[in-house]
């Protein structure tokens, strides 16, 4: 076991050490490959960078902010130094660097954007932690009861937290403190199956809510850009939320099974939740604030386009406004400012712009082209297109560590596939609002999602182990999507 924990880290050590040079390599091969029939000169260019970013996303060679600066940049030059078809002329270096700007003007950046101050505001005040804490008190201390509370955190923390990343970093000392007071040993199968469970869980309701996770406003901007649908919060819900409760269920069975706890009732773990709760002291007035604009904020995201027409972002952004104000507000922006996660930030806007300009070169449409083609989807069946797709995503995200960074680079390929297809009925926004949600399916390795790595930094498990229900998890979720593709989501009219 040593030796191939020795032999994985010198294969990641050596991709994070030279993966940008390899990534540098790869793009000047794709910028002076021959032209391609049906590719643009800035549409091949555009492909390069694509390939480009794939490659230092999945091997971390350079950090995500530094990453967007250096995408920005070579949209800059290389396709403002390409001529535009329908000009003929240059783009020039400024109409480049407003492709590579682009992004940072959507609604769905200022979603994100905002979606960060709302988790720092849950943090400061230390909301999120009480919510889990009293849904913990409520459930008792049997084993089974304890993993049934870490899913109902995940699923409860999921509407009011828009962080996978906080909401797993609010979860992770409380079940650290746990696992001590129950005086269970930090490798055993109990305190592995917890922290697995934190990690999972919020990775399958990120597929359940529209707000829980930055890679679905990624997936929405293009639709809402490309295909002209705002997908309100409550449509998203009323489409996924049934996928992530059936998975949630299987999780719960599959970590029992896989994880068979020690002990079937842990001594003393009401106390210990308990007092963790008293430590915690009143609820303050800052907390009150915090929730009672965020059930407000919930309230306008469920009733988006039925009982009004104000969208998703604006209410998000409303909401932020309101907690920054002096005396209304929870927070100031000098002790909020240093807790959001500005890279994150930056990954997401470029991410936006490096999708919208691989469809305004075309090079989406060339690519979309090549893989129906070569996979033979013209004529396929709705449900064929749906599982080779899911399947690829599935495959391709054992080499992401953002979900974000690959929604970016697919989604748009995705929606020019779905568009190329001659298959008569395709329902191309429902179709690529369900391959979104296999985009969240970073269930295998720790290394596919930031919250699996602050799971995984517990020591409380091995990568075997995160493997082990990984993998029959993923395969229980394709399985899904395919069920649910051939009954419930074709009775929405979704496939």
């Amino acid at each position: 076991m040593d030796d191939i924990k020795k032999e994985s880290g010198e294969k990641a050590g050596f991709l994070k050490q030279y993966g940008f040079y390899i990534a540098l390599a790869v793009l000047a091969a794709i910028v002076l490959m021959p032209p391609q029939e049906g590719l643009s000169v800035a549409g091949q260019r555009m492909i390069g960078i694509m390939v480009f970013s794939v490659i230092v996303w999945a091997t971390t060679a350079i950090s995500y902010p530094v990453s967007a600066g250096v995408i920005m940049t070579l949209m800059a030059f290389l396709v403002g130094f390409s001529p535009n078809p329908a000009t003929g002329k240059l783009y020039g270096t400024a109409g480049g660097l407003a492709m590579g700007l682009s992004g940072f003007a959507s609604t769905a950046f200022c979603l994100v954007a905002a979606a960060m101050f709302l988790a720092a505001a849950m943090t400061k005040t230390g909301l999120d932690k009480r919510i889990a804490l009293v849904i913990l008190s409520k459930l008792g201390a049997k084993a089974n009861r304890v993993v049934i509370g870490v899913i109902l955190c995940g699923f409860i923390l999921s509407f009011f937290v828009p962080s996978t990343t906080a909401r797993v970093a609010c979860l992770v000392p409380i079940v650290l403190g746990m696992i001590k007071a129950f005086n269970v040993p930090m490798k055993s199968r109990f305190a592995a199956m917890l922290m697995i469970t934190v990690a999972q869980v919020d990775s399958v309701w990120n597929v359940g809510i529209k707000t829980a996770a930055a890679q679905n406003m990624v997936a929405v901007s293009f639709i809402k850009s490309q295909l002209g649908v705002d997908i309100s919060w409550l449509d998203w819900f009323i489409a996924a939320a049934p996928f992530a409760i059936l998975m949630s269920v299987c999780l719960y069975k599959l970590m029992m099974y896989l994880f068979p706890p020690e002990i079937d009732e842990i001594p003393g773990g009401q106390a210990t939740v308990k007092k963790l709760l008293q430590e915690m002291g009143d609820v303050t007035g800052n907390e009150k604030k915090l929730l009672l604009i965020s059930v407000a904020l919930l309230c306008l995201w469920t009733t988006e386009k039925t009982l009004h027409q104000l969208d998703t972002s604006t209410t998000t952004m409303l909401a932020v406004t309101l907690l920054m104000l002096p005396k209304i507000g929870v927070m100031n922006w000098e002790e909020t400012v240093h807790k959001i996660n500005w890279g994150t930030v930056l990954l997401f806007g470029v991410g936006i712009s490096l999708g919208s300009a691989l469809l305004s070169t075309k090079a989406a449409t060339w690519m979309a082209t090549q893989i129906v083609t070569g996979f033979g989807l013209a004529n396929s069946t709705t449900l064929v297109v749906l599982a080779i797709m899911a399947l690829f995503l599935i495959i391709i995200h054992t080499g992401f560590a953002s979900a974000t960074g690959l929604a970016a680079a697919i989604i748009p390929i995705i929606i020019s596939v779905l568009q190329s297809l001659k298959t008569p009925g395709v329902n191309v926004i429902g179709m690529t609002m369900i391959l979104q949600y296999v985009v969240s399916f970073g269930f295998i390795l720790p290394v596919n999602a930031p919250q699996n790595m602050i799971a995984y930094g517990t020591d409380t498990f091995e990568v075997r182990d995160f493997v082990r229900s990984g993998i029959p998890l993923t395969i229980i979720g394709f399985s899904l999507i395919m069920l649910l593709g051939a009954t419930y989501w074709k009775w929405l009219g979704l496939v």
